[in-house]
């Protein structure tokens, strides 16, 4: 099935930053005037050493850290500054896939990607487990798309690494978001499977024009799946440009060290 079928349309946001700032309680910096225009339906791969802020990026654009100084605005949410009702309804219409998939083990597949309908589901529905038809096929077909259908009962534990991300990647789909993070979504992953998230994530841009945004570490998926490319280095942006056409100065810019063979592997 088409991955155009896992979600209903919904228009794709936009995110800007101006000159954004910020400082966590203990005083570290986590990004340091940082000011992007990230588009509509972007692809976009954001690289950086551990500790360079593009965790905290990612983190900040859904609300989970608060701006410091300056102005952020994801689709028509001014983000710094808002009232934490407003950052709940702002997270209802932003999927977030995480290295360590975030899924509850003992429950089975259908279950864990339903919850990404919470946001849209009265609580006593979720409470008693009555999820409207509507839910469960849009759920059906976020599975399909990703190729984890086969195991919609199976226990999410007993599922590999790769089919596990798939699984969290389905929910965050289930959700009918307008931009999905994903925060080192292959970290764990081996190679092969990693390039199949990967693939799934780039679909998922280009069928749905969802706005994707994707941290990594592994410089051949930057290049390869990432259309635009962020360096990111002491919470700083460093690199801004071509993902495909990023050389190996542009890394060494980022890394701040010159960059092995073994590095692109």
């Amino acid at each position: 099935m088409d991955v155009a079928a896992s979600a209903a349309a919904s228009t794709p946001w936009s995110i800007r930053l101006d000159d954004v700032t910020v400082r966590y309680p203990n005083g570290t910096v986590g990004l340091k005037n940082v000011s992007l225009e990230i588009p509509a339906g972007s692809m976009i791969a954001i690289v950086g050493l551990s500790g360079s802020g593009k965790s905290t990026l990612i983190r900040t654009i859904n609300g989970l850290v608060p701006v410091t100084s300056g102005t952020l605005d994801v689709g028509e949410h001014r983000v710094s500054g808002a009232s934490a009702r407003a950052l709940r309804q702002l997270r209802g219409d932003i999927g977030m896939v995480f290295q360590g998939f975030n899924l509850a083990g003992r429950a089975n597949v259908l279950s864990n990607v339903l919850v990404g309908r919470l946001a849209h589901t009265p609580l006593w529905r979720t409470l008693l487990g009555l999820y409207p038809e509507a839910d469960k096929q849009l759920a059906y077909r976020a599975l399909d798309s990703v190729g984890i259908l086969p195991k919609l009962y199976q226990r999410a534990s007993n599922l590999s690494g790769g089919q596990q991300q798939r699984v969290a990647i389905a929910r965050a789909l289930t959700q009918e978001p307008r931009i999905v993070l994903a925060d080192e979504p292959v970290a764990s992953l081996d190679p092969p499977t990693a390039h199949g998230v990967m693939a799934d994530l780039r679909r998922i841009n280009r069928d749905l024009g969802i706005t994707v945004i994707v941290n990594l570490h592994l410089l051949d998926l930057a290049r390869e799946y990432g259309v635009r490319m962020i360096g990111m280095r002491a919470g700083e942006v460093v690199y801004d440009g071509d993902a495909a056409g990023a050389t190996d100065a542009d890394f060494e810019a980022i890394y701040g060290r010159s960059i092995s063979p073994e590095d692109r592997l």
